[in-house]
């Protein structure tokens, strides 16, 4: 399997500067990451408005190694959010965070993360907006679903994400679904040991629908973060048995990724979300983009060996 052999390489200093000076990244990186700036980022959040499509933002960096990196995460964030409300783009546009941006694993990690993404919160809620945290490796969820409860407090809107391919996630859904919460699920894209997550594909799919009931039928908002034809009809057709009106649920596809399915549901009344991830530190965000689906490895190969 290439998955995880990409994933380890996501971590591999080496690995990094091999992919950024290969000829053909900055096409392949193009195509999953909006851009650099904020600058560069708007005109897409304004096209994707005009289109009837709601986006998700991230302001890709991960590997946080000192408080004052974490400060300048959220930073990033602020300042986001400031040109949103400047273009009145605040309801079309939501936040998507990771915690290890904002010193989670430093020391003192917890504290220090949750007094980083707290104003992000608040300031996103000020303009009509929220903010969802992603997960990341299972070592970080009891630290993040923590956070979300605390957050929640004061900005019940806060989402967060659980991953189908781990053991404990479906007791994390109906522990969130009965709370109300605004909740994405997806299949997962870190390497996890066999001890706490499913390692085989058709397993993860079948915890994927199992967990999608239980948010379909529970009080929370569940978002569909998935690309797979199969799962996207399970998904209406598990929120047509619940009852739920097509704004009562929503869909999530990455940027750059089956642009022409975005605009379909979109047509057919479904809220439909494009995460949309920008910045300069892409590496960690890309290596996963090319583990999750062999496609993209395949076009980010002819693309160095056209280009060099």
């Amino acid at each position: 399997m290439l998955g995880p052999v990409i994933l380890a390489a996501s971590r591999s200093d080496k690995m990094r500067r091999f992919i950024s000076a290969a000829p053909g990244t900055k096409q392949v990186v193009d195509r999953f990451i909006a851009g650099e700036t904020v600058d560069q980022v708007v005109p897409i959040i304004e096209d994707a408005a005009g289109k009837g499509l709601e986006v998700t933002l991230d302001v890709v960096g991960e590997d946080i190694t000192t408080p004052e990196q974490a400060a300048a995460a959220r930073d990033a964030y602020l300042e986001l959010i400031g040109r949103l409300k400047d273009l009145g783009l605040g309801t079309k546009a939501e936040m998507s965070v990771k915690l290890s941006m904002f010193g989670q694993s430093l020391d003192g990690g917890h504290e220090l993360a949750l007094a980083n993404v707290r104003p992000v919160v608040e300031a996103a809620a000020e303009i009509g907006t929220t903010v969802t945290l992603d997960a990341e490796d299972h070592t970080t969820l009891d630290s993040m679903f923590a956070i979300h409860e605390e957050l929640r407090k004061d900005h019940p809107q806060t989402g967060c994400v659980i991953q189908a391919y781990l053991f404990r996630t479906e007791e994390d859904a109906r522990r969130l679904a009965a709370a109300g919460s605004r909740v994405r699920i997806v299949k997962g894209a870190y390497k996890e040991p066999a001890s706490v997550a499913y390692q085989d594909k058709a397993e993860i799919d079948k915890a994927y629908v199992r967990i999608l009931r239980i948010l379909m039928e529970g009080e929370g908002y569940p978002m569909i973060g998935s690309h797979d034809p199969r799962l996207i009809a399970i998904a209406q057709e598990l929120g047509r048995k619940a009852g739920r009106k097509l704004d009562e649920y929503e869909f999530q596809m990455l940027y750059g990724i089956r642009s022409d399915e975005h605009l379909r549901l979109a047509a057919e009344g479904h809220r439909m979300r494009v995460y949309t991830a920008y910045g300069t530190d892409w590496y960690g965000y890309f290596m996963r983009r090319l583990a999750e689906k062999p496609a993209n490895l395949l076009f980010f190969g002819r693309s160095i060996l056209t280009k060099g």
